[in-house]
């Protein structure tokens, strides 16, 4: 494959124009922040995203490398096909389910991040623990969308994949390093328009190549493969309901999608991000969609890539790019270069932010220096995003199954931090030590059903097993949402038994070391209709913020008597009054 020069400097033209308008946030963050908290404006924007641009930064979020990447793999892998393309869907229904229980309860108490709420109830123990697990899919995620970023370019321009990898790495982090969350959410913009415009332009040019069969005949035709509708096999519909399950509450409990929800300037904001963004998950899946159709209904052996095709070479992981490559003109296959580029970047972006910022508030500032001042805690997030994006470069460059890290990582947030999510916002008087049972079984039962990717046999057959081809036992049974329902009401039993235990005096209040039941006033532990005033939560930083007083595209959007309606949010009688 010969080097392209136009290529190169097509990337070098668009990475030029995200790092701009990245600075150019920055700046603009410095001097429309005034005297307010340099946190919040770092974290959550200083709560004064707009409508427009929120709709679109949450959007980017979902929208990534492994969600375009991956939607064409699944409609072009045989056996699969459109019905296994299971992300649009299910993260759109996973921003509406977000939207409509958990935004407004988040957003109308003002939390800086989605750990706070585990702080006040839990502790600092417990939020050390639910740390690792959201570190975990935040790290892993980046890392792994780097990966398929550096594979891809190295398929199109035909550079050197870790010199790819390293650049866009440091050209993420360094804007999010300078403008927080102002840079990540100016530069989704423009990396999100990229993601259309780049994809939509290539899918004409490759569906009319002359290799390629019309894609309505090969959905439901065996041409050169199996039809690329795809359909979901009798004894596979438990497996497809527990993915399908993952998806849309597995994708809730992210500090990415909070940190969002958060920097909206009223709860029903929030909720109303989270709908626009569904609705742009959908949107932005169709030409990933096209595109695995079009390499389903190509004769590979017309083109330049030749025979066998993609699949036989186990390259199913990068139909994107090789769609884009061979069957479209080189200037058309870097505009769809430039869309993976933006998408990857706008993932990994909102990754290493959330990474640092749960750091930062909750481990460094809550559980350690309750007293820090806030330019230390900046430079704290400051030094945790270079740290964070450094080490998900170095896993994306080293480790041989990033994809498997992820995938387990993914599934620890569904199983782990869902069900704990549900107690501490829903569920009264839920304790630590129904949080530390959940937790543990909860993990362990996972653990127990093996994990193909790494190689981890199964310790435990839930009903319906079979073995791949590396004789590694596989579940049919949804042994994931098994242990997600396991370790909630776990959470739950052994809460109540705690409590009935301490205050019926069946265990002596010393033995309550975690102080959670009988120190019902101490700093660790409060009701969950109330904020405690204590240095472990700063109050200043939990109240809801007024709206700012310009005018914006909310003013579309707003239903005030909702707004008016909001419980403990003490901004909603003054929005009545305001020009939105």
């Amino acid at each position: 494959m010969a080097f392209h020069v136009e290529g190169l400097v097509a990337i070098i033209l668009f990475y030029l124009a995200i790092l701009f308008v990245g600075i150019w946030a920055a700046w603009r963050t410095k001097n429309s922040r005034g005297d307010g908290d340099p946190r919040e404006g770092i974290i959550v924007g200083g709560r004064d995203i707009g409508l427009l641009v929120g709709a679109f930064t949450m959007t980017a979020t979902w929208v990534g490398g492994g969600y375009i990447n991956g939607t064409a793999e699944a409609v072009y892998v045989s056996g699969y096909g459109l019905a296994w393309a299971q992300a649009p869907i299910g993260y759109s229904l996973s921003l509406i389910v977000g939207g409509l229980f958990f935004a407004k309860p988040m957003r109308s108490k003002g939390y800086v991040t989605m750990l706070d709420p585990f702080q006040q109830i839990y502790g600092k123990r417990m939020v050390g623990l639910i740390f690792i697990p959201a570190l975990m899919g935040e790290m892993f995620w980046a890392a792994a969308i780097l990966s398929a970023l550096g594979a891809t370019i190295s398929v199109i321009v035909d550079i050197d994949i870790n010199i790819s990898v390293v650049v866009s790495a440091l050209i993420a982090t360094f804007y999010t390093l300078v403008g927080g969350l102002y840079s990540v959410a100016y530069t989704d913009v423009v990396q999100l328009f990229c993601i259309f415009v780049g994809l939509w332009i290539s899918v004409p040019f490759a569906m009319t190549h002359p290799s390629v069969t019309d894609i309505t005949v090969t959905a439901v035709e065996e041409v050169y493969k199996d039809p690329w509708l795809g359909s979901i096999r009798r004894e596979d519909t438990w497996s497809w309901i527990d993915s399908f399950l993952l998806l849309m509450l597995g994708g809730i409990p992210w500090q990415a999608y909070f940190q969002r929800v958060l920097s909206a300037s009223s709860a029903t904001y929030a909720q109303v991000l989270s709908f626009l963004a569904a609705f742009g998950c959908l949107i932005m899946a169709i030409p990933s969609i096209l595109i695995g159709a079009i390499g389903a209904s190509t004769e590979w052996n017309q083109t330049l890539y030749g025979l066998p095709d993609p699949e036989s070479r186990e390259e199913t992981d990068m139909i994107l790019p090789i769609v884009l490559q061979y069957l479209c003109p080189p200037y058309i296959s870097f505009f769809g270069l430039g869309a993976v580029s933006a998408a990857v970047m706008s993932s990994a972006d909102s990754s290493i932010l959330s990474a640092s910022s749960m750091f930062a508030r909750n481990i460094y500032q809550l559980s350690f220096r309750q007293n820090a001042s806030e330019n230390e805690i900046v430079w704290v997030m400051r030094t945790t995003v270079f740290i964070f994006g450094a080490a998900a470069t170095a896993m994306a460059l080293l480790a041989k199954s990033v994809y498997g890290l992820w995938y387990l990582s993914s599934d620890l947030v569904y199983i782990v931090i869902f069900p704990q999510l549900l107690c501490v916002l829903f569920i009264k008087a839920t304790n630590t030590y129904g949080s530390v049972a959940g937790y543990v079984l909860g993990l362990f039962l996972r653990i127990s059903g093996g994990e193909p990717y790494l190689h981890l046999q199964a310790l435990v057959c839930f009903g319906n097993c079979y073995m791949d081809k590396n004789n590694i036992i596989l579940q049919r049974f949804p042994f994931k949402t098994l242990s997600m329902l396991v370790s909630f009401l776990t959470n739950i039993a052994i809460s109540y038994f705690a409590k009935y235990l301490f205050e019926t005096g069946t265990l002596p209040p010393k033995l309550d070391f975690f102080n959670a039941v009988v120190a019902k006033h101490s700093e660790e532990n409060m009701d969950k209709t109330t904020l405690v005033k204590s240095d472990n939560i700063n109050l200043s930083e939990l109240a809801p913020v007024k709206p700012r007083q310009s005018l914006t595209l909310g003013a579309t959007f707003v239903n005030k008597e909702a707004i008016s309606d909001l419980d403990s949010s003490p901004e909603s009688p003054d929005m009545e009054n305001k020009d939105l």
